[in-house]
């Protein structure tokens, strides 16, 4: 298809800077195409209101990936110059190397060495193996695993999204608020945003209502802001991403459709998972990269329900929507979510989008 047919206007203002407060005080438009064909309009909601649309028996999916504090600062010396360089880590290779986005990269040869310092600590060493397109780096760290995580933690600051940070600075408060409550495996550089509107009281609410909440895990890379560049969906080569499917959610979602249950995925990260184990038509346990890219004409095999922010025009995650609830009515969710003032992105509303049926 044509990446044309993905783009709409989009007013600057839309873009929200800060989350709701609280997190599931958020605004949700919820899209069912069924009602759509009659001509009903989107429906206004709160995320709260997620409450009256899930049943007993349905299951809940969530992505459990925990955000990295990615974005560190360094020094390259030189014989006697001295330059700081910034990097934005984003696809981990192997437990001591990490694909990174360096700025400024003409500041880094390969072979080189960054220290990257913290207060009372000793510098953490990475050597630019591999220098790239777009700036992108390949660094090897002097520590590895679980060491190397920590490392980072201390001297890093959370990555926020490039359409924020380019409009205001990092604060504390970014630290929580770019975090999921239920984060748990380190591993992203982006939140899955979706996952941002729960609180602990809503997730409490949602299980006595005899909801099965479950996760997988997709450890969500830059990538995910890479604009499509192609003209044509074909065309375009999808970044690729670490997730795994245990073999023990795969149980509780055969035995929730078993039931007559659905499956609601929180974010397209969560549904991108599910999806990769489910491609040939059966949902299985998977734990590995998935590229899986998709668009209209796709058919969906193991998600029924997905809650979603709003997302870039042209961007692959509005191909996937649209792909999910239909392209039409995803144009006409999206022109009433701006018209009426919706938030867009990462810290901005959400919606509740069921599958279109073919």
């Amino acid at each position: 298809m044509r990446v044309d047919q993905f783009d709409f206007e989009l007013p600057a203002d839309r873009v929200a800077l800060h989350p709701a407060v609280p997190r599931d005080s958020a605004r949700m438009l919820v899209v069912q195409p069924d009602k759509m064909l009659t001509g009903d309009a989107p429906a206004d909601h709160v995320v709260t209101d997620l409450l009256d649309f899930l049943r007993l028996g349905d299951i809940l999916i969530a992505n459990n990936t925990r955000v990295l504090p990615a974005e560190l600062v360094g020094k390259r010396t030189r014989g006697d110059a001295i330059a700081k360089v910034t990097v934005n880590l984003h696809k981990r290779d192997e437990t001591n190397l990490w694909r990174a986005f360096a700025r400024p990269a003409k500041k880094l040869k390969v072979g080189e060495q960054v220290a990257f310092e913290a207060t009372g600590m000793d510098p953490l060493f990475a050597t630019c193996e591999e220098k790239g397109e777009a700036g992108e780096v390949l660094l090897r760290f002097d520590v590895s695993g679980a060491e190397l995580d920590e490392a980072i933690k201390a001297r890093g600051a959370m990555p926020l999204p490039p359409y924020i940070s380019a409009k205001r600075a990092h604060d504390d408060q970014d630290d929580t608020d770019y975090q999921t409550v239920y984060a748990q495996h380190d591993g992203a550089v982006a939140a899955p945003t979706a996952g941002l509107h729960f609180t602990d009281e809503l997730l409490a609410q949602i299980a006595a209502k005899g909801v099965e909440i479950d996760y997988v895990t997709l450890h969500v890379g830059a990538g995910t802001f890479l604009p499509v560049k192609a003209d044509d969906t074909d065309d375009h080569k999808m970044h690729a991403e670490w997730g795994e499917l245990s073999a023990q959610t795969v149980e509780n979602i055969k035995k929730c459709r078993a039931n007559g249950g659905r499956i609601f995925a929180v974010g397209t990260t969560s549904l991108r998972v599910l999806e990769s184990a489910a491609f040939d038509g059966e949902l299985k346990p998977f734990c590995g990269e998935t590229d899986i890219f998709i668009t209209p004409g796709y058919k969906f095999n193991a998600v029924d329900v997905l809650m979603t922010n709003f997302h870039l025009p042209k961007s692959t995650l509005f191909m996937l929507v649209s792909a999910f609830s239909g392209l039409e009515n995803m144009r006409n969710a999206y022109k009433h979510a701006i018209e009426n003032n919706y938030r867009f992105y990462s810290f901005g509303d959400a919606s509740l989008l069921f599958q279109e049926q073919k």
